[in-house]
């Protein structure tokens, strides 16, 4: 039997993947500057970095639409205090040092973690992953720009790693450079910088960079205008009808990717890292990592399960192609939004730590950190992730909401002993708000203020709960944008979280650490309104009223409508389930029948939850390495997922009335 996935057992989601990329891991937590903080030396004050890119084009002779179209696909315009992404880029320009990066990084003084069985709903020993990695001697240039920067602007590493205006004129003195190596002149011609912007991404594959030099272009055309994390108002006017020179793309005489099996849109560099289907040991029963299958002919993929890695790139391939290890789908680079795909969507991935969700969904990695809000995603991550969710929702008829997009902290647990070890990530600094706007399905209201239901909607940046455990348990992270918000037991700040049973199994609190999401909403889920007090809003989740502010001059939700289910009339409860599966009589006699065990939570009478659709009970069976043997149980019992608490959850179809909100 398949579903949970090995419990994270220290505060920051961390396993034997965090414990192989401790030494390559490439994040430090330092400070991190928003609008509502004053700039300092290494922070430009406000206009000043729209400055630093007229001046940096006039000085290295760069077109400003190239140097700030770069800048914002590497990082939005984004300094993040200082601190490197997970690929160790620093600044607007993103510009690297991993040597630096790697010796900042707490993560390299963690220790290794056991890693259960990620097919069972037990876990049990595994065969171990590979030993943590030694920080390598010497680094690859693509992993050093910051110090070539450096020698060509005459500045300090430290200025080009910390110093925004530094920084972008490190950016444009690479940019010009390679321009000059290229043998392109310095002319104001964007698309005679279509070699150079290629060559800046450090694309391996020339896939990988004709996408990130059309990103480039595309927001060259369209132009773009934000506010920054550090308050800074930057604007790209638009210059329609610019296109790069293919012919510039071509001549870099970048290797193909290897695309023979991919399932990708034409619009992404995506790669075949195959991860393994074969049989170890003389056990039929152990084989890895994932299941072959025929959807959608076996079954509908009704859900795309959005995770982070917890490692980095490197370390990420040899784990997905370790047959002892689990296995998905695919994975996204954080530098520059390279997709790898690493087994077929027809067949199952262990990825979820819910077999039934496993079952039915497709799993996308992405490199990063979920509890290091600096080791950041970039824009080209986002934007190619969306890009390829996109086309697998279309493809399999998913819908783009927040019921069937799933964070792997949406995943429910399988059995009330599972709930408390299910993964939490990609975590509260995970966009979900400009993720919907490039999946072309952004939030918005679709009803009045005073709407029955509401979807959660704080602004990014602005938003910046109080979390702890980023780096040491009890320690408050540093504050940072979010795209989730915390819960009360009553309209009151100081009142207390409200309370998760299933994670707090002894009757203790919620907590504000960054793994606890039992107090916690998210962009995008939708809940129905159980009462209001003057900026507060209360909604139905887990099976009480949870309490947040939103105050009309800043709200954190917007009006909506919905289906949504209550208990039928006369019940005063109904049980909630973490999986939809079949009803006994489904089962043929050669499989056994899977007890539905409900969660520990109930739908109490008088309170209703949004459905996010309707599906009949299914089980996969698969157990051993001869596909023989598979079977999928179909039932007549019909369920609706429920937004229950910040993951969903199923209830009988029998147990609950529908009426709209």
């Amino acid at each position: 039997m398949r579903g949970q996935a090995p419990p994270r057992t220290t505060s920051r989601r961390r396993s034997a993947v965090r414990a192989a990329t401790a030494a390559a891991a490439a994040v430090a937590l330092l400070p991190v500057f928003t609008a509502a903080q004053p700039a300092t030396a290494g922070q430009p004050s406000s206009g000043a970095l729209q400055r630093a890119f007229a001046d940096a084009s006039r000085r290295y002779q760069v077109p400003q639409s190239v140097l700030m179209g770069v800048a914002y696909l590497e990082s939005r315009w984004d300094g993040h205090g200082g601190a490197p992404s997970v690929s160790g880029g620093y600044g607007p320009m993103h510009l690297t040092d991993l040597r630096t990066a790697i010796a900042d990084s707490p993560a390299a003084k963690l220790p290794a973690e056991a890693q259960g069985d990620p097919r069972g709903d037990t876990s049990r020993p595994m065969k171990a992953t590979a030993e943590p990695a030694a920080a390598p001697a010497t680094f690859p240039a693509s992993s050093l720009t910051a110090r070539r920067a450096a020698t060509l602007t005459g500045l300090s590493e430290s200025a080009i790693r910390q110093n925004a205006a530094d920084n972008v004129a490190g950016g444009a003195a690479l940019l010009a450079a390679d321009q000059k190596a290229l043998g392109h002149p310095l002319d104001a011609d964007p698309a005679d910088w279509s070699g150079a912007v290629a060559r800046y991404s450090g694309a391996a594959t020339t896939a990988a960079a004709a996408d990130f030099t059309g990103d480039v272009f595309q927001t060259i055309r369209d132009g773009e205008a934000r506010t920054t994390d550090a308050g800074q108002r930057v604007v790209l006017a638009a210059r329609p009808g610019t296109e790069p020179r293919s012919a510039q793309l071509t001549a870099l005489g970048l290797p193909a990717a290897d695309t023979a099996n991919t399932e990708c849109p034409p619009t992404v560099a995506c790669s075949w890292v195959p991860a393994p289907y074969e049989q170890y040991g003389t056990d039929p029963t152990d084989y890895g990592n994932h299941d072959l299958a025929d959807r959608p002919q076996d079954s509908s993929i009704d859900y795309i399960v959005i995770h982070d890695t917890e490692a980095t790139w490197d370390t990420t391939m040899g784990l997905v192609q370790d047959p002892t290890y689990l296995g998905w789908h695919y994975t996204v680079k954080s530098s520059d939004g390279e997709i790898a795909q690493h087994m077929a969507t027809k067949d199952v991935g262990w990825h979820a730590g819910n077999w039934y969700i496993n079952s039915k969904s497709i799993g996308v990695e992405h490199e990063g950190f979920l509890a290091d809000p600096d080791a950041w995603y970039t824009e080209s991550m986002y934007r190619d992730s969306a890009r390829l969710v996109r086309y697998l929702a279309d493809r399999y008829h998913i819908p783009l909401d927040r019921q069937h997009i799933l964070g792997h902290d949406n995943v429910p647990g399988t059995t009330p002993s599972t709930v408390a070890s299910m993964h939490t990530d990609p975590g509260p600094y995970w966009d979900w708000a400009h993720y919907f706007q490039l999946l072309g399905a952004p939030i918005h209201p679709t009803a009045g203020p005073d709407a029955k239901v509401v979807t959660i909607d704080p602004a990014y940046q602005s938003n910046q709960p109080a979390y702890t455990g980023c780096v040491t348990a009890g320690q408050a992270c540093a504050p940072h944008g979010s795209t989730a918000i915390h819960l009360y037991t009553a309209p009151s700040t100081s009142a207390p979280l409200v309370k998760d049973i299933g994670l707090h199994t002894t009757g203790g609190d919620s907590t504000i650490d960054v793994n606890d999401t039992g107090a916690r909403a998210s962009t995008g889920q939708q809940y129905v309104v159980a009462g209001r007090q003057g900026d507060w809003t209360a909604i139905w989740y887990l099976g009480q009223e949870a309490w947040f502010e939103s105050p009309a001059h800043q709200p954190v939700a917007v009006g909506a409508q919905g289906m949504v289910a209550t208990p039928r009339p006369g019940l005063t409860s109904v049980p909630v389930y973490g999986r939809a599966y079949p009803e006994a009589s489904a089962y043929p006699a050669n499989v056994p029948v899977q007890a539905q065990t409900p969660l520990q939570y109930t739908l109490p009478a008088g309170q209703s939850y949004v459905v996010g659709g309707r599906t009949l009970g299914e089980y996969f069976y698969s157990t051993t390495f001869d596909t023989s043997q598979q079977a999928w149980v179909k039932g007549k019992e019909a369920y609706y997922e429920i937004q229950f608490g910040q993951r969903v959850a199923y209830v009988k179809a029998s147990d609950v009335v529908l009426h709209h909100a």
